[in-house]
């Protein structure tokens, strides 16, 4: 039987400079402000409270939960 692997993730290659192709974009980080509505994957419904450059701290019924940057679990209500 042979070994059928797969891979839970893409690998990610670095660009090399002397390479003809353009390197992959940069992903957009989303952007909240205080008081913004969201929606997490896992924690439901809730509000910005504080946020930073590189997190968001959010209150859902659960409590205060702080997410880190890219915000891939997050949508914005």
């Amino acid at each position: 039987m042979p070994n059928r692997r797969t891979p839970s993730s893409p690998a990610v290659r670095r660009h090399l400079a002397s390479s003809p192709f353009s390197p992959a974009p940069a992903p957009e980080i989303e952007e909240f402000n205080v008081g913004d509505r969201v929606s997490h994957v896992r924690h439901g419904l809730g509000v910005v409270v504080a946020t930073s450059p590189a997190t968001v701290t959010l209150k859902f019924e659960s409590g205060l939960v702080r997410v880190n940057s890219p915000f891939e679990r997050l949508t914005l209500l």
